[in-house]
């Protein structure tokens, strides 16, 4: 079953901005989706109207088969939505954020208090229960967003940029809690700036530009037309003079680190095997930058050509 059916989704303002051309995107039960593009690309506008903030112009939206206009509360009751900006009630304690929004959805108060211990002690908040909300850390509010998105348990959650502001460390803690919920069988649509958060986090992906999904599929199809990547190569030792290697292009040398742009049809193995041969050993591999990123750059590189 599908957790999410887009079919020709529009938004069209009175002023005449086009939001969103007629959508089709699909989303399966238990993925973890990345749904990503350029500020104004029409991800938030696609994301209010799936959870009933913003009114569509014309197509439709199924959450688990049940539709949005015939059904608006059977969506809701399947979504927990994490918007990009706090929207809670900062004089409020923590704990009765919880239990309240437990009670928008008609859990009795009794059952509310367990459930909000349950996701206070999983985001490690459980310390704050009494505290009011203002005097939380940046971090601690964006965790606070996610346990309120999750206490009447929705089969989907989106996250609007869940860790903007978040240092890395909360970051990554973020990381392996959704990672969790994903395996315990909760799916979730990602939007995110944080690109190398999509990709560690995301098994398939829709990239949307000026309204439109201008690319979809599995992460690692996606990854696949990347034409060029630099890599940067850390050696045991500095060489004595750059490493002359055949159809391999050496961006930088710098003491005991490599840059070098590799293609599509480039054997990695082929590399190491040339770097051993002039007495250069490599003991560590990474990205100069984000393949995501790189991809997106390439997309908007050939839009302006063909403009």
């Amino acid at each position: 079953m599908s957790a999410l059916a887009l079919k020709n989704l529009t938004k069209t303002y009175r002023n005449g901005h086009v939001a969103l051309r007629g959508i089709d995107l699909e989303v399966a039960e238990g993925d973890f989706f990345a749904l990503l593009g350029p500020n104004g690309a029409g991800k938030s506008t696609a994301i209010g109207i799936i959870a009933s903030l913003v009114n569509k112009s014309a197509g439709s939206v199924a959450v688990f088969g049940r539709d949005l206009d015939r059904d608006p509360n059977g969506v809701k009751v399947n979504i927990g939505l994490v918007p990009q900006e706090f929207n809670f009630n900062q004089f409020e304690p923590v704990e009765e954020i919880l239990v309240n929004q437990a009670g928008f959805h008609g859990i009795p108060r009794r059952q509310a208090f367990v459930e909000a211990e349950k996701w206070l002690r999983q985001l490690e908040l459980w310390d704050k229960r009494r505290g009011m909300a203002r005097e939380l850390s940046g971090g601690m509010k964006r965790r606070l967003m996610i346990a309120r998105a999750l206490i009447h348990r929705p089969r989907l959650l989106i996250l609007d940029e869940p860790t903007a502001g978040v240092d890395i460390e909360i970051r990554r803690a973020m990381w392996k809690f959704l990672s969790d919920i994903n395996r315990q069988g909760v799916t979730i649509i990602l939007t995110t700036h944080y690109l190398e958060e999509a990709e560690s986090l995301c098994r398939n992906i829709a990239i949307i530009n000026h309204g439109r999904i201008v690319e979809h599929g599995g992460m690692a199809q996606l990854l696949r037309k990347l034409h060029k990547e630099h890599l940067v190569l850390n050696l045991a030792e500095a060489p004595a003079r750059p490493p002359q290697l055949k159809g391999f292009t050496v961006i930088a040398a710098n003491d005991a680190s490599l840059e070098v742009e590799i293609t599509q049809d480039c054997n990695l193995h082929d590399l190491f095997r040339q770097l051993e041969a002039q007495g250069l050993r490599v003991i560590g591999v990474r990205n100069k930058q984000n393949r995501l990123e790189r991809i997106m750059l390439d997309m908007a590189d050939q839009r302006k050509e063909a403009s």
